[in-house]
């Protein structure tokens, strides 16, 4: 196992559900990361393809200021030497609409000199633009 990928992702969740401001959070990845959320990209700001590491703090800050989370568990951290994959399942409500989407999700982080350089999150992205619609 590869424990210096296993405390980046750890770290990460850390900092994300410990609120932390959206640029500290974004200071584990690299300056031009590349992060993906599959899904109608019309929806919600945060689903499509993005780079950069501005690109990734918006995505925090959009997430914090539209949703509210009602649950987010971690099953399992996965790792390798350039990997580590985040998999658990989560419920979320959108504020603007007042409906909740649940789903289980894969985060596949790609880990490069300590610092995250590729971010795909695999969930059920109709359920939540559905969720926002």
């Amino acid at each position: 196992m590869n424990e210096q990928n296993l405390g980046i992702a750890q770290q990460l969740l850390e900092k994300i559900g410990a609120g932390a401001p959206p640029a500290e959070v974004a200071a584990l990845v690299s300056e031009d990361i590349s992060f993906e959320i599959p899904g109608d990209e019309t929806a919600l700001p945060w689903i499509g393809k993005k780079v950069g590491r501005q690109a990734f703090a918006d995505f925090i800050r959009d997430q914090r200021e539209m949703l509210v989370s009602n649950a987010f568990q971690v099953d399992d951290i996965l790792v390798s030497d350039t990997r580590a994959v985040i998999l658990g399942e989560l419920s979320a409500t959108i504020k603007q609409s007042g409906k909740v989407a649940e789903t289980y999700f894969a985060i596949i982080l790609t880990i490069a000199d300590g610092l995250v350089v590729r971010f795909q999150m695999l969930e059920d992205s109709f359920a939540a633009s559905q969720a926002a619609r």
